[in-house]
């Protein structure tokens, strides 16, 4: 059984995440939706940055001090 996701990369379509963040790579959702959903490329933009930083500071404080 073949899902929309599927049909679709099938005609050449990339399916494209525009939702990165931190948890998505640490917890490997990110790498899920690439084996599982057809997920072929991830965006984001600098306003998304901003929000993941200021909303979770503690999660990036070392990679910002460094």
């Amino acid at each position: 059984m073949t899902t929309c996701l599927e049909d679709l990369t099938d005609l050449g379509v990339s399916i494209w995440l525009d939702d990165l963040s931190r948890d998505r790579l640490v917890t490997g959702n990110l790498a899920d939706l690439v084996r599982t959903s057809c997920v072929r490329g991830v965006t984001t933009n600098p306003a998304i940055f901003q929000k993941a930083i200021s909303e979770k500071a503690d999660a990036y404080a070392a990679d910002l001090a460094r």
